[in-house]
C-alpha cells in the first residue's frame, strides 16, 4: 500500500501541535520528525511552509528516514512554499520545482512541459517565483507486478482577495498552467496525483454557507475545477475532466467535510469551515488502485487539516535522489555521512606502509615533545629552599611579619561592650509609636490609590451582546480605509451556522475613543 498525505501547516517552523521539547537546538527536527510520525504516510506534502532558503535549517530539513525537497518564495521572505517528505522506501527517481520548467536543472528533473505559448517568460517566471508548486516523479509496482510511473504535483494555488483583482487574474493564470502540465505528464504516460491547498471550494456541499453566496456556482476558480474533474466520480460513464476529486469518490454525499476554518473566529470549534485541501487522481489510477480517501480534523496545529489517499501500489525506490534533495544542497552536503564511512579498513599495502610511517612519526614526536616538557619544568634543587614545601607544624608558630600586640594594651572590659538593659516601658512607647506611623503610610497609600484611579479611570468593562448577555471581545479594524485601527466590540462566541444558538450571535458596537 502506498499512503499519501498532504497538509497546509500554516508555516513550518511554527509550534505545531503544541509540541514542546526540552531541547531548543533540537526542537524543529523533534516536531517535523513527530509530525511525520503521526501522519505516517509515504509520502507527505506540506504547503505554506513560509521559508526560504537563507533561513532553512538541517534540523528542519532533513529527517532521518526520509528524503527532503522543498521549493521557496524568490519574491516574499515568510511567504508560501512547498515541500514534499518521501521516505527512502518511496524515494523519487525525478523532483522538480515549479510548473513552468524555468526552474529546472536539466537533470533530474521531470520534464513534459506541454504547450505554454499562451504565457510569455515574464509571466512563467511570476506564477513559479512565489514557491508554489513541486514536482516528485515516482516508480510504482501494481499487484499483478507492472511497474508504472506515478508523478505527484504539491500546489500551494494563490487566494483570490477579494480587494485584488489583480490576485485573482494570477490565480487564474496559475490554474491554466497548472492543468496543462497536469496533462502534459499524463500524454506522455505517467499516472498524476494533484494534491494540496486549491483554495476553491468545489461545490455547494463544500463549503459552510454557499447558499448565502452571491454567484456561487459562476466563481472562475469553479468553473477551472469543473472542467478538470469528472462530474461522475468513480461511476462508469461520461464525464468531463480528467481528473477525479478522490474523497468524492468515496464519500459523495458527506456534509460538514471541511479542511480550513477562520481561526480567529474560532469558526473550527462549530465545524464552520469549508473545503479546499484535495488528492485529486487521474480517472484510472482513482479507479483501479485508490482504497481510501480520507480527511483528518482531528489533527490538530493549523487553520487546515491533513487530507490523503491509500492506493493499493507498492513504491520502487530509486537507487539515489534527485538533484534536487535538500541534503545535496551546498550547506548541507557531507552532513549525512554515517561513522563507519570513516572507519574504512585500508586493503592497499602502499597506503598500510604510508599510514604506519605516519603513525611512527606521530609517536617520535609525543615523546619529543614529553621531553621537551620534562626539561622545563624546574628540579627541586633548582627551585631553592625557600620556594620548597612547608611543613605542617610551619602554620602553627608565630609569624615574624606581623607586629606583635602590645602587652600595655588594655582591652574594654565585657560589661562596657554590653548594652544597658531597656525598661518595659520604653519598650511599649516604641511599638506603639511604630504602629501609628504604619497606619499613616498605609492611609497615605490609599489615598494616592484612589486619586489616581479617579484621574486614569482604567480599563472599561466589557459591554454585554444582546443574543446571550454575555461579555464581548474587542477587536482592531486591520483593512486599509477610514476605519483602519478603530476598535469594536463583537460577541465572544465562535463563529457557526446563524440557526445554532451557541454560535456568535450578530453583535457589533464601536468602541468610544479614549
Amino acid at each position: 500500500m502506498l499512503r499519501v498525505v498532504s497538509w497546509n501547516v500554516n508555516g513550518i517552523r511554527s509550534p505545531l501541535q503544541g509540541m514542546l521539547c526540552e531541547e531548543p537546538s533540537n526542537y524543529a527536527a523533534m516536531v517535523v520528525g513527530r509530525i511525520l510520525d503521526k501522519l505516517d504516510a509515504d509520502i507527505v506534502c506540506f504547503q505554506e511552509t513560509k521559508v526560504t532558503r537563507d533561513v532553512l535549517t538541517e534540523p528542519l530539513a532533513i529527517t532521518e528516514g526520509y528524503n527532503s525537497y522543498f521549493s521557496f518564495s524568490r519574491s516574499r521572505s515568510g511567504y508560501s512554499g512547498v515541500a514534499t517528505f518521501c521516505k527512502d522506501s518511496a524515494t523519487p527517481v525525478a523532483a522538480e520545482e515549479g510548473l513552468s520548467g524555468l526552474l529546472a536543472t536539466q537533470k533530474g528533473d521531470v520534464g513534459c512541459y506541454g504547450n505554454m505559448d499562451e504565457f510569455t517568460q515574464e509571466e512563467l517566471r511570476a506564477l513559479d517565483s512565489e514557491g508554489r508548486a513541486l514536482l516528485t516523479q515516482h516508480k510504482i509496482r501494481t499487484w499483478e507486478g507492472k511497474e508504472k510511473i506515478l508523478t505527484l504535483i504539491n500546489v500551494y494555488c494563490p487566494h483570490a482577495d477579494p480587494g485584488k483583482p489583480e490576485r485573482l487574474a494570477f490565480k487564474m493564470r496559475f490554474y491554466s498552467l497548472l492543468k496543462i502540465r497536469a496533462e502534459a505528464l499524463l500524454a506522455a504516460g505517467s499516472h498524476v496525483i494533484i494534491l494540496g491547498d486549491l483554495n476553491t471550494a468545489h461545490r455547494p456541499i463544500d463549503h459552510w454557507d454557499a447558499v448565502n453566496l452571491e454567484c456561487f456556482e459562476e466563481d472562475p476558480g469553479r468553473k477551472w475545477m469543473d472542467g478538470l474533474l469528472s462530474s461522475l466520480g468513480c461511476q462508469t460513464g461520461s464525464h468531463v475532466g480528467p481528473f477525479i476529486d478522490s474523497y468524492r469518490c468515496f464519500q459523495p454525499k458527506q456534509e460538514g467535510a471541511f479542511t480550513c476554518w477562520s481561526a480567529v473566529s474560532g469558526a473550527r470549534h462549530l465545524n464552520y469551515g469549508s473545503r479546499l485541501d484535495y488528492v485529486l487522481g487521474d480517472r484510472t489510477l482513482v479507479i483501479d488502485t485508490f482504497q481510501d480517501s480520507f480527511l483528518l480534523p482531528e489533527v490538530m496545529g493549523s487553520d487546515h487539516c491533513p487530507v490523503g489517499a491509500v492506493l493499493s501500489v507498492s513504491s520502487v525506490p530509486a537507487k539515489e535522489c534527485p538533484p534536487l534533495c535538500t541534503r545535496f544542497l551546498p550547506e548541507f552536503a557531507g552532513t549525512q555521512l554515517k561513522i563507519h564511512r570513516f572507519l574504512v579498513r585500508l586493503k592497499d599495502p602502499v597506503f598500510r606502509h604510508s599510514a604506519l610511517k605516519l603513525n611512527n612519526k606521530t609517536e617520535v614526536q609525543m615523546h619529543q615533545n614529553k621531553a621537551r616538557v620534562r626539561s622545563t619544568r624546574p628540579r627541586p634543587s633548582q627551585a631553592g629552599s625557600s620556594r620548597g614545601q612547608k611543613n605542617l607544624t610551619s602554620y602553627f608558630h608565630p609569624s615574624s611579619s606581623h607586629p606583635q600586640a602590645s602587652p600595655n594594651l588594655e582591652l574594654p572590659s565585657v560589661g562596657a561592650l554590653m548594652t544597658p538593659k531597656t525598661s518595659e516601658k520604653e519598650v511599649m512607647t516604641k511599638v506603639v509609636e511604630g504602629q501609628a506611623s504604619a497606619s499613616e503610610a498605609k492611609d497615605e497609600k490609599e489615598i494616592r490609590t484612589s486619586f489616581w484611579k479617579s484621574v486614569l479611570g482604567g480599563p472599561l468593562s466589557m459591554p454585554l451582546c444582546r443574543g446571550h448577555r454575555e461579555p464581548c471581545v474587542r477587536r482592531t479594524v486591520k483593512k486599509p480605509g477610514p476605519n483602519l485601527g478603530r476598535h469594536f466590540y463583537i460577541c465572544a462566541r465562535p463563529q457557526g451556522p446563524p440557526t445554532d444558538p451557541s454560535s456568535r450571535c450578530n453583535f457589533f458596537l464601536w468602541s468610544r475613543p479614549s
